[in-house]
């Protein structure tokens, strides 16, 4: 079992150890992310490919609306980090013990990012090149 830290983060704060920040209010909670937000738990690990590997779990409850659940608040709703740790605990477990399955799905996932980011380069060429064609046009 991978040993890491779950804690709020604080802004300003920087971290030399592997770690990803999970937006904890809106919703969009739950969402990870390498970069901070504002509003963010952090999880520090000890290596970067345990890093990588939970990335995709949080990743994968973030897109089934798993945290939606577990949201309070009535105008703008928000994850308590003692629920986050819970259940982010319970479910990472069980991802993860099917490992070359995870890893397999983790494979996946990362070819459907890649193939996604290739796609929407693709439209702002296309954008570009219509931008062109009718400014020659108009000119």
């Amino acid at each position: 079992m991978t040993n890491y830290i779950i804690k709020s983060h604080r802004i300003g704060t920087s971290y030399a150890r592997p770690h990803i920040f999970i937006l904890n209010k809106g919703m969009n909670s739950g969402k990870p992310n390498k970069e901070p937000y504002a509003n963010s738990f952090v999880i520090i690990f000890q290596q970067e490919e345990d890093c990588e590997n939970y990335y995709f779990v949080a990743f994968s409850l973030w897109q089934t609306k798993f945290w939606h659940q577990f949201l309070i608040g009535s105008v703008i709703p928000f994850l308590r980090l003692q629920d986050f740790k819970k259940e982010f605990n319970e479910r990472a477990k069980t991802m993860m013990e099917e490992h070359e399955q995870h890893l397999k799905h983790i494979a996946a996932l990362k070819l459907l990012e890649q193939k996604e980011k290739q796609f929407h380069e693709n439209i702002n060429l296309i954008n570009e090149m219509r931008r062109v064609i009718l400014y020659r046009y108009c000119k």
